[in-house]
This record gives C-alpha cells, structure tokens and sequence, in this order.
C-alpha cells in the first residue's frame, strides 16, 4: 500500500498550527480582556491594581492582577509560553515543507526575478530575522514611548516591505512571507522580551527583592502589540485562498487595507472592554474593508482587460494550451513528480473537464499569474491571453 507521506506530513504540521495557533489566540485574547476589564476593588487591599469576578461552565471565577508581584510566590505558578513555542515551530516548519522545499513552484517567480532556490530561501530568512531586528530596534528606541508611534512606524515599513517583496518572490509567497514576518516578531516577543521578564520578576522574589516595575511594563507593551496584529496573521493565513486579493499589481495595497481593518476591528473590542465601546469604529472598519474591496475590484478588472485587450482565441487554441502546460498535474495520473494525485481534485483532460473549470483556469492561471506553479513550463503572456480570451467569450 502506497502512502503519500509528504502530504500526511504536512497534513500533520498544519493541523498541529492550527490547534497550538487556536490555544496561543484564545490565551492572547482572553488575558487581554482580562486586563481591561480590571476593576479597583471596594476594600483598598494592598498591591492589587485591579480584579475581576466572571462566571463560566457553572463556576464563579475571582481574579487579582497585582502592581507589580506579591508578596509571596505560589508553590504553583502557570506559565503562557508553549503555545506562542508551537505556533511558530510549527508554522516555519511549514513554510519549509511548502515555500522553501518546493521553492521553484512556490516562492520564486522568474518574471520578477530569476533567483536560485538557495537565493530566495536566503532572502526569505533574512526578511524573517530583519523584521525582527528592526521592530525590536524601534520598541528599545525613544519611539518605544509610545505605542501609537511604534504602531504607525512598524505598520508602514511592513507596507514598504510588502510591495518589495512583491517585486522578487511570487503573489502568494509575499503574502506568507509577510505574515510569517509578523509571526516571527509575536513569537519573539514571548521568547525574548515577555517570558525573560516574567522569569527576572520571580528571580527577584526568590532572591528576597522587590521586582523592577519597568519588567511587567514592558512586557504588557509587547503582549499588547500581539494582540493588534493577530488579525492580519489569521488574515494572511487565509488568503491564498482568494486571489482577487493579489491577483493585481497592488495586492501589496491591498493586504494594508485588509490588515488595517483588522487592527480597528481589533481597537474596537479592546475599547469595548474597558467600557469606551465606540460603535463609529465598526463603521471605520466597514467601510475600510468596502474601499478595499471596491479598489481590489477595479485593479483586477484593468489588469484582466490589460490581459486579454485586443486577443482572441477558440476552444482549440485554449485546449492545446492547457494541455501543454497544466495537464501534467491536472490528470487522474500525474507525470508530474510532485503529485500523486490532481491537485484540488481538479482535472484538466478532456474538453468537458476544461469547460467545467474554466473560470478556476481563469482565475489560477490567467488573473492571477500562479499556475502553473513556479511557471515552470513557461507559459507565455501570450498563451495566457490567449486562454483568457477564450474563458472571457463563453
């Protein structure tokens, strides 16, 4: 019996980053919300800055945050660290099975720019490490004062840095690179700022002295800048799924946009958790997401009728066209190497089947640019034009 290990490998990871990237959201979320909701006690008790009374599953909940650590640590003290661990083990693991093992299909686009597999992994590592470098950079200089500072900063070099990478690796792959990027920086931020803080406020207890008040703040900052760029990473995760939303020369502009809305989305909860719920951010937001939408449209549609202007092409042309370049995947037998089986299900060989799917053909291979993966049979802009014109006739 033949087992297809590398996709049940993947199956695996991917399962294993959405499950550790569930508990490290769920935690991130919840202990947001249980810091804005933080109220002054009736009785003035000494070291507490807040507390909260909830219910859940039938059982009543009280819980104290203190001004800076009590008086007396607890034989058992619960740590927040492995899911933000996993999340990015497993989610760079990932990246290495898909984009860098399978660079040549997935990440390089040799219309942009001809690399070599090693080249664009390296580029690739080099942007995961750099963002890091120069987040943690702004958050230490004078800018780390305030957050909406570091905020503006940090979200215009990650646009600077998506329509960058736009011009080297393929659609797809800037997208993911982008997101593993604000990925890596959340998870540093738990592994070299939040935890080693947490760590040298209970060093010091141990030790019989009084925490620095600088080590909780700090780390508060760091947890907080998580919480406002989770929704972009759940967004980027996602959206290979959708091509109009870089199926054009500015799908850079776009992924800002959508990232964008998601970061007021996210202001709107945390505002409303401290009881200054502003109902015109939800409007912000939906209106955002329609310019987005209504930008995104239009780009598409120029960049299709720039495709297809002034071509035309019969059934016969199209056929041949997918059978040159698309059929070697897109068969109940794959010759190509990578696939045992066609890949989303999708069969390209015989007129019915073309027909079927023309608009995933459409979309894939002619919108989009990304199919064949990595080009590699060198589909012309032409033969794509061609095989657009048709699809648009019927």
């Amino acid at each position: 019996m033949d087992i297809d290990l590398l996709n049940w490998l993947n199956l695996a990871v991917r399962w294993l980053h959405v499950i550790t990237g569930i508990a490290w959201i769920g935690s991130s979320f919840y202990f947001v919300w249980l810091d804005n909701h933080l109220r002054t006690p009736p009785r003035s008790k000494e070291g507490i800055k807040g507390e909260v009374w909830s219910v859940h599953g039938g059982g009543f909940y009280h819980n104290q945050k203190y001004l800076v650590a009590p008086d007396e640590l607890p034989e058992e003290l619960h740590w927040f660290k492995w899911e933000a661990y996993f999340t990015w083990i497993s989610g760079f693991f990932l990246m290495v099975l898909i984009y860098y093992l399978g660079a040549e299909l997935y990440l390089i686009d040799r219309a942009k720019l001809a690399l070599t597999p090693w080249q664009a992994v390296a580029l690739s590592l080099a942007g995961l490490i750099g963002g890091w470098l120069v987040y943690d950079g702004l958050c230490r200089s004078r800018l780390g004062k305030s957050d909406l500072a570091i905020g503006v900063v940090w979200f215009l070099l990650l646009t600077a840095a998506a329509y960058g990478l736009s011009l080297i690796f393929s659609d797809r792959a800037a997208y993911v690179q982008i997101g593993a990027m604000v990925g890596t920086v959340m998870a540093a931020n738990v592994f070299r700022v939040i935890i080693p803080n947490q760590k040298k406020t209970v060093a010091a207890m141990l030790a019989g002295q009084e925490p620095a008040a600088y080590l909780g703040a700090e780390a508060k900052q760091r947890s907080l800048h998580n919480n406002y760029m989770t929704l972009p990473v759940l967004f980027i995760m996602v959206s290979n799924h959708y091509p109009m939303t870089f199926a054009n020369p500015y799908g850079w502009l776009v992924l800002a946009g959508l990232s964008l809305t998601g970061i007021v989305i996210r202001h709107y909860f945390n505002l409303r958790h401290v009881g200054r719920a502003s109902y015109g951010l939800v409007l912000v937001a939906a209106g955002l997401f329609l310019l987005v939408m209504l930008f995104a449209a239009e780009a598409t549609k120029r960049h299709q009728s720039g495709l297809t202007e002034g071509v035309s092409a019969g059934f016969t042309q199209a056929q041949a066209i997918v059978g040159h370049h698309c059929v070697s995947c897109h068969a109940a037998n794959p010759a190509h190497p990578d696939f045992d089986a066609p890949p989303g299900g999708v069969m390209l060989e015989t007129a019915e089947q073309i027909t079927q799917f023309a608009e995933k053909i459409y979309e894939q291979a002619v919108v989009a640019d990304i199919m064949p993966l990595g080009n590699e049979t060198g589909m012309t802009a032409e033969e794509r034009a061609q095989l657009g014109a048709w699809i648009a006739a019927q």
